[in-house]
């Protein structure tokens, strides 16, 4: 309850599954139901956990985090193991969390153990504690077998029973869950693509752990593309290239983030080009992620294009409104509570592009539930979010012909020419400013904005919206202009 009630937003719904194990020598041991979820708690949770286990106890106690296969070995004098009484214990069902109901009050696993703690640190030495655990080397699978270190984490909230699946990315969730099933050979490379905040990461981490859950000893290695270019350039430096090419090529599975990050960099793309070769022939499971597709990457060497495209290249879009909806109730489920459909409906209608941003209202609203200790509900989801940037003076709701109408009087220029194929610099321009406005005053989804415009994609929304942005920033008659045809959008003349 503490741990609710303090730091709602790291609240998960599996901490319900954590085991306290025993107190000894002031140390609290608890147990996740895996070594990805314990190094979940190591690197987020410590803090947290520390002073609920205190604040509970009143004693000057620590949390440690234990896997499933770390070792406690001590003598029964200087550890005492918690066994909660039938009142309190948790009956926990086969079909994992997903079918638990969060356990409220004074139950959870943290504070349960705390009261032990309380009654028991007073019996053995913080010495005889930290020398009783004695848990696996660092890197190694669940049955010991060495592998290699992930640079980045593994998130347990990124699986695929916890991805929402819509139209706009249907395909991506496919391929990852055939390379998950069959990493090597079923697509080989896989590569998905799309803007930030979209789901690619998670489709990265879901493969890993599906794949790590199938086969606990896989050697994985997960690292962003500035990982593997600095790693790069530090192996270069040092004379250890033999080294370096032993990390990321004796794989399973070699997954890299953001790959887009090797244009313009021809010697890392030299070896990244090796690399490539030496886990395809071995039938080693390659996958990467952009921000845009392989043939788009600037200054991307062709054989590299090439070779990207050899399995399978996917795209993940925006999510539809209803998926969005999903995406929300999806989140908050994991968090321990349910958001009701109103308020579901209204975050789903206000943020329609970014997932990221998706979540980050959640984590609002959450922490508004838990400050004002009232149940979510509409209001605290308009509240949270802040007044509508679609929402104009009066109540006025601004249509996409009256800011067409507004710009194409400025500039002098014709409907017809914003809607054309034309990317002269004189209809570009008011094409853009007309997009940036749509999306400013108006509710339409990108792909809405664009089809007003000579049936555009959503990306050429996006980007029209952040060169207007950019521009504004560094040409001062450009922004002045920009703000006067705003004025005019929110505030038509009248004649």
């Amino acid at each position: 309850m503490h741990l609710r009630t303090n730091a709602p937003e790291l609240c998960r719904q599996w901490f319900e599954e954590i085991e306290p194990v025993g107190v000894a020598g002031g140390v609290l041991r608890l147990r996740a139901h895996s070594n990805i979820h314990r190094d979940y708690l190591q690197r987020q949770c410590n803090e947290p956990f520390n002073d609920a286990a205190r604040t509970v106890s009143q004693m000057l106690i620590t949390v440690q985090f234990l896997g499933p296969d770390d070792q406690v070995s001590a003598a029964p004098s200087t550890l005492t193991t918690f066994d909660p009484p039938a009142s309190e214990r948790i009956d926990r069902p086969s079909g994992g969390v997903n079918g638990r109901t969060p356990t409220t009050g004074r139950n959870g696993p943290v504070e349960r153990a705390a009261r032990v703690a309380a009654e028991q640190a007073a019996r053995s030495t913080a010495e005889a504690a930290h020398s009783a655990v004695e848990p696996r080397a660092v890197g190694a699978g669940l049955n010991g077998t060495p592998r290699p270190s992930l640079p980045l984490a593994l998130n347990p909230d990124y699986t695929f029973e916890h991805f929402v699946v819509g139209p706009s990315n249907r395909l991506a969730h496919a391929a990852a869950m055939a390379v998950s099933a069959n990493p090597g050979r079923a697509y080989n490379p896989y590569f998905v693509h799309g803007s930030v905040g979209l789901g690619k990461t998670h489709l990265l981490q879901a493969v890993c752990l599906k794949i790590l859950q199938t086969n606990p000893t896989a050697r994985i290695y997960y690292t962003s593309c500035e990982g593997f270019i600095t790693q790069f350039m530090e192996a270069v430096q040092a004379g250890e290239m033999s080294a370096f090419r032993h990390t990321f090529r004796d794989v399973d599975v070699l997954v890299i983030d953001d790959v887009h990050f090797l244009a313009k960099r021809d010697r890392t793309q030299e070896e990244f080009f090796h690399t490539f070769n030496s886990l395809y022939q071995a039938q080693k499971q390659i996958i990467l992620s952009s921000d845009a597709p392989p043939e788009e990457i600037p200054d991307l060497e062709e054989r590299l294009v090439s070779r990207f495209k050899w399995g399978l290249v996917s795209h993940v879009g925006p999510p539809c409104y209803e998926t969005r909806v999903a995406i929300l109730k999806n989140k908050a489920r994991m968090r321990g509570f349910e958001l009701p459909d109103d308020a579901a409906c209204h975050i789903a209608a206000r943020i329609d592009s970014n997932i990221r941003e998706l979540e980050g209202a959640i984590v609002k609203v959450q922490v508004m539930a838990s400050v004002e200790k009232r149940p979510i509900d509409l209001e605290m989801a308009i509240s949270a979010l802040g007044p509508d940037p679609g929402a104009v003076s009066a109540g006025r709701q601004v249509q996409i012909q009256t800011i067409i109408d507004v710009v194409t009087a400025y500039f002098g220029v014709k409907v017809t020419d914003l809607q054309s194929k034309r990317r002269h610099r004189s209809v570009a321009i008011p094409r853009q400013v007309c997009m940036f406005l749509c999306r400013r005053y108006t509710r339409y989804s990108l792909e809405e904005i664009g089809g007003y415009f000579g049936g555009r994609d959503h990306t050429t929304v996006m980007h029209a919206v952040k060169t207007i942005d950019a521009r504004m920033e560094t040409d001062q008659e450009f922004a002045r202009t920009v703000r006067l045809l705003d004025e005019q959008v929110r505030i038509p003349s009248i004649t």
